[in-house]
């Protein structure tokens, strides 16, 4: 055990060094295994490894879905969210960011990427919120905070990783994250909400739309209903019927979904063969590098158990008496530490391989302990210092500092504590939809 912690404080320590994570965790997992095995072992395990990542069909689910995100924003589905979006929200105080969260959470649906929703919602939504006085501080706040759910809303791309590192259906995780991600955007409205009773000046009233521009808006988005319907319809069975009979694995579906997305755009006019070529060169390094943090991640994940540290965890909590839900809130206080420093990505593929057999052992079901992480994940995006979403927001806005970002997502990340404690206490609300599949 105290060989494979001190692996992990290695890896910690290359990380704050600025070392990548997928190459600090390769590197930690090669040395430790090559200890445990000899030099012969760990350089047959990371071949083997490659080789077999390289060549597994259920890891094209990946590309395809970021190919898919990648199509949808060439296609500019983005701004009919906000549009119709707004037209129904956009004359109430604060409904501008309102607006933007649900456009968010709309984009999310069809995107899968969180800091991809993020980026692409702060180009539409922060011109019409300047045009209205937003405050910059809420403005910013509901586009960071609101790209948070693109890694929980179906199809979601750190839902696939982590099922292919744990084994865990895909179809389950997608559909068990319907229910929470509806939750996060009902608080992110809350915060809204509260931020507008606090400062009134801070969101002012957009202009009414008519009911015939209201239905104009909602025939903008009948591309972003009918892929989302075919993606997830196929996928949970929905389009089983004569004379369709189509039911998709999570690979055909997201095909399926990169092949919607692209005639969408082309039949928008929105894709010369430039821009096609940029989104599969794009698509290709996106790809690369997750892979990359991937086999780290395994490297990493052999070593770890072939040390003996997630029995030695059991050892231990079995040892000290501790009820399950007590080790759950010391692992998510660790999560939650780690949110504060780490990028979401490199945490999850860090910290499941250490924890996961601790917590199925303990009789948690891995879709909710998936959906918890990810969740926890979601927090870590807009907590400083590191704040991923803060910063890509930054980049793109440029004109408003971190701190004034910070300050404004405070609310929306004190409503996403209560969500966690929400589905950590009622796990209901996460597996009632997977348990109902057939």
């Amino acid at each position: 055990m105290l060989f494979s912690i001190l692996g992990l404080a290695a890896v910690l320590f290359l990380v704050f060094l600025r070392m990548p994570i997928a190459i600090a965790m390769g590197f930690v997992g090669f040395v430790g295994y090559a200890e445990l095995r000899g030099f012969r072992a760990s350089i047959s395990m990371v071949g083997r490894l490659i080789i077999d990542t390289a060549q597994d069909y259920g890891l094209s689910v990946v590309p395809l879905f970021i190919l898919m995100g990648l199509f949808v924003n060439k296609g500019g589905l983005s701004r009919e969210l906000y549009q119709v979006s707004y037209a129904f929200m956009g004359h109430f105080r604060g409904g501008l960011a309102m607006a933007t969260i649900v456009a968010c959470a709309g984009f999310s649906a069809i995107c899968g990427s969180s800091l991809a929703t993020a980026a692409t919602m702060s180009k539409v939504a922060m011109p019409q919120m300047r045009k209205y006085n937003y405050a910059d501080s809420l403005s910013t706040a509901s586009i960071a905070a609101g790209g948070t759910l693109g890694i929980l809303i179906p199809p979601s791309v750190i839902l696939v990783i982590y099922g292919l590192l744990t084994e865990t259906s895909i179809g389950k995780l997608f559909i068990a994250g319907i229910i929470p991600g509806l939750l996060g955007v009902v608080l992110y409205l809350a915060a809204v909400r509260y931020t507008i009773l606090r400062n009134p000046e801070a969101g002012p009233a957009g202009d009414r739309a008519s009911w015939v521009d209201r239905a104009k808006a909602l025939k903008g988005v009948w591309a972003v209903l009918l892929l989302f319907f075919i993606v997830i319809g196929g996928l949970y069975g929905v389009l089983d019927f004569w004379p369709l009979n189509l039911t998709f694995s999570p690979t055909e579906a997201a095909g399926m979904g990169a092949a919607g997305a692209f005639l969408i755009a082309f039949s928008r006019r929105r894709l010369s063969f430039a821009a096609t070529m940029q989104v599969l060169i794009e698509t290709a390094q996106t790809t690369a590098a997750l892979f990359t943090v991937l086999i780290g991640a395994w490297v990493f994940s052999n070593f770890v158990n072939l040390a003996g540290l997630p029995e030695a965890l059991r050892a231990t909590v079995s040892s000290a008496g501790l009820g399950p839900m007590t080790v759950m809130l010391m692992i998510l206080g660790v999560y939650v530490i780690l949110g504060c420093v780490f990028e979401s990505l490199s945490m999850l593929l860090l910290t499941v391989p250490i924890f996961f057999p601790l917590v199925t052992s303990l009789g948690f079901d891995p879709v909710w302990f998936g959906i918890i992480v990810v969740v926890v994940t979601e927090i870590s995006l807009i907590t400083p210092p590191v704040g991923l979403n803060v910063f890509v927001l930054k980049g793109v806005v440029g004109n408003v500092s971190t701190a004034t970002i910070f300050k404004g997502v405070t609310p929306f990340w004190v409503v996403d504590i209560i969500r966690l404690a929400v589905l950590v206490l009622v796990p209901t609300l996460v597996l009632f939809l997977p348990n109902s599949m057939h």
